[in-house]
């Protein structure tokens, strides 16, 4: 009788943390390696942040808190929500967690049965998918190419619904490709949605604040009210405030859900740590002039990075509006051979010559549901992102039919 329960056969390692990990084992072994896999803002935590999470150590604010989240940080999200995104919540509407990523499981596993139908457009972050199966339901995953800015349309979404549809995730700006939602574009989705009531909505808007040039942010209930008591608004504090290590993630919708919701975690991980929310706290309410800094910067790198990329023999890269990642395909090299006589026949095989030959971290797009393509971060210094860029270049170049 096997010991591992069956579940877990239905999952997978994250890609991500894999490439991660391994481009980390190879520096520690003292090769000259440039990672572009990871997620993660390569600035600081802003210092108020920092001291707030100091305070309240000296303070002696160490116990437990509630399950789902203090009470100043519900506040402070409710406050946010309503600045920010013209939706109003109460406390009791609110949900914390150990990360966004929580957030999400947490709601997931709390609604879904077995059978039930969550509707994924791809590429999409790693997790959706394995999420939704280890809790028996059934990831519907809908190519949105370059053709559509990898974007669901309101024509594949009106496709990919069944009666057995209980979700839509949506993800903007995305994760891995950087794609944002215009307002017509949700208010395209909400029509849909409209006629089809049994779909709820969970939105990761983790990037919210990672916003370039013309777009502007929007979330779907903001953009259509009548979504609102069927929306489960997901963020954190992970990316745009640097406190991926401080696992905050947060949100909004309705009571019985965000009831569920913390009654599942009351018998996980219980409260998420009261110094990380603390933090939060400070993040959501202070100074947030650092953001217009740091978003200038990252637009920088964006271009550097878009620019490098479609000079690369065999890659063609769109320019994102948000996050910080690009999407480019590396279709142009597909059938290639590398130096060394590997047939370039995937993605994955690209990303896998690529790390060899030249010492880059990059992961395959087929992690992310769409290939051939890879997710490149440019949440790293300009410097080491431009040596990267020449990397790929060179490598790209080494390629022969």
């Amino acid at each position: 009788m096997a010991f591992l329960a069956a579940r877990l056969d239905r999952i997978q390692p994250s890609p991500t943390v894999a490439i991660s990990t391994k481009a980390r084992q190879l520096k520690a072994a003292g090769r000259d390696v440039i990672g572009l896999a990871a997620g993660e803002p390569d600035f600081d935590t802003p210092s108020h942040i920092s001291a707030a999470a100091k305070a309240a150590i000296d303070a002696g604010d160490t116990r437990y808190t509630d399950v789902d989240g203090t009470p100043a940080l519900k506040d402070a999200i409710v406050a946010k929500f309503k600045r920010e995104n013209d939706l109003t919540y109460t406390r009791e509407q609110v949900t914390v967690g150990t990360g966004g990523k929580q957030v999400l499981f947490n709601a997931l596993m709390a609604t879904i049965d077995p059978g039930d139908e969550v509707i994924i457009p791809a590429p999409y972050w790693v997790s959706y998918p394995d999420i939704v199966d280890l809790a028996e339901g059934t990831p519907v995953k809908v190519a949105c190419g370059a053709n559509s800015g990898f974007k669901l349309t309101a024509e594949a979404l009106e496709a990919a619904i069944t009666p057995k549809t209980k979700w839509l995730i949506l993800n903007s700006p995305s994760n891995p490709t950087g794609a944002g939602y215009t307002e017509a574009e949700l208010r395209g989705l909400a029509e849909v949605l409209l006629r089809h009531p049994h779909v709820w909505v969970m939105t990761d808007d983790m990037y919210e604040h990672l916003a370039y040039d013309e777009w502007r942010f929007k979330t779907i209930a903001q953009v259509e009210p009548k979504l609102y008591d069927r929306t489960l608004t997901c963020n954190g504090v992970s990316k745009a405030y640097s406190m991926t290590g401080w696992r905050i993630g947060y949100a909004g919708g309705p009571v019985h859900l965000i009831k569920a919701i913390a009654k599942l975690q009351s018998q996980s991980t219980s409260n998420p740590t009261s110094i990380s929310q603390a933090a939060a706290v400070a993040a959501l309410t202070g100074d947030m002039s650092f953001l217009a800094e740091r978003n200038e910067i990252f637009r920088e790198r964006r271009n550097l990075a878009v620019k490098m990329l479609n000079e690369a023999k065999g890659l063609h890269c769109l320019t994102p509006d948000g996050a910080f990642y690009v999407y480019p395909s590396c279709a142009g090299t597909i059938g290639k051979r590398t130096p060394a006589g590997k047939v370039i026949e995937t993605d994955t095989d690209f990303v896998t010559a690529l790390l060899e030959a030249e010492g880059v971290a990059a992961v395959q797009g087929a992690a992310f549901g769409l290939s051939p393509h890879m997710r490149i971060s440019y949440a790293l210094s300009t410097e080491e992102l431009r040596e990267a860029c020449t990397r790929i270049q060179r490598f790209c170049a080494s390629l022969v039919d």
